[in-house]
């Protein structure tokens, strides 16, 4: 769509500029935070931004020992073209969806789900109880079969 739309763009940008156009400047630690990924990501991102000219840093008015990302007057500009393209994908999204019969619904669900708690810390839960149960009662807990599909995981 950026390429279709003549306009330079790297997708990985996409969260950290979309978060400095909504909120104004923001630390590395806080677009981690706010986009849930990991400080040296955003640090990647922040540093390809300023090689483009999108972003520059400057001093915490309220603590001078941190520092703000902020968009420039080219992140502006860049954010001015995005705008329509992300309207006509948020649109192109909604299509589909209703096309779909609602898929994203129950995705958000999903996802909420896992926030609360993920699959890993489930599956960990699911072990612990197994284990419990299995010495409790070895041979009441063996499976009948196991799926090929659940044997690889």
């Amino acid at each position: 769509m950026y390429a279709h739309a003549g306009v330079r763009f790297e997708q990985r940008w996409m969260g950290v500029l979309h978060l400095l156009a909504e909120r104004g400047g923001l630390s590395v630690r806080d677009l981690a935070d706010a986009l849930g990924i990991s400080h040296p990501s955003v640090s990647q991102t922040r540093r390809s931004l300023q090689e483009a000219g999108l972003v520059a840093e400057r001093a915490d008015a309220r603590d001078a020992r941190r520092r703000v990302v902020h968009l420039t007057d080219a992140g502006t500009a860049l954010i001015d073209q995005l705008r329509p393209i992300w309207a006509a994908l948020v649109a192109a999204a909604e299509d589909v969806d209703r096309e779909a019969a609602d898929v994203i619904t129950p995705l958000n669900r999903l996802d909420d789900a896992l926030a609360r708690r993920s699959l890993y810390d489930r599956a960990v839960e699911q072990l612990a109880s197994r284990a419990a149960a299995v010495q409790a009662s070895p041979a009441a807990h063996l499976p009948s079969r196991v799926s090929p599909n659940h044997a690889r995981a």
